[in-house]
């Protein structure tokens, strides 16, 4: 499910529509396939000419979180990354070695889930699996000389 935020939606969260939200905006909808830290939005921004500052990226993207219209991760490395709030839950596969992130869903695994929180006596309102691990793909850096890429 795709969603595309614009002012109107900046608007219902509660947030006044400003060129540097937009800007934000436009390039975590563009870069919807990736997770971007607040670095790399600030290095996007430069490149294509903005002057907002690294505090304003930070700002921006904790008054989006607050809002509901991203959400933030923090996988191993310490870092934040963010993506869009897309609505529908997914979990995460991280690269030990790349950093490189994928994204999936198995239902097999969310039923488990649902019955292990059930059988401690718990309601469930959130959760978040990451996996780790190395890729076995062919772009990382990282990767054994040799072996087969996925």
């Amino acid at each position: 499910m795709e969603s595309i935020v614009g002012s109107k939606e900046l608007k219902q969260a509660g947030l006044k529509v400003t060129l540097p939200r937009m800007k934000i905006l436009a390039i975590l909808q563009d870069h919807a396939d990736r997770h971007l830290s607040a670095e790399d939005i600030y290095r996007s921004l430069l490149a294509s000419g903005e002057e907002v500052g690294l505090a304003t990226v930070y700002r921006v993207l904790t008054q989006f979180e607050a809002a509901g219209l991203v959400k933030r991760h923090h996988f191993e490395g310490g870092q934040s990354v963010f993506e869009m709030n897309q609505g529908e839950h997914h979990d995460h596969i991280v690269c030990l070695q790349c950093g490189r992130i994928a994204e999936f869903v198995d239902q097999t695994i969310e039923a488990r889930q649902r019955e292990i929180v059930q059988a401690a006596g718990f309601a469930l309102v959130e959760h978040s699996l990451i996996l780790y691990g190395d890729c076995l793909n062919a772009e990382c850096p990282h990767r054994p000389k040799g072996e087969a890429g996925a």
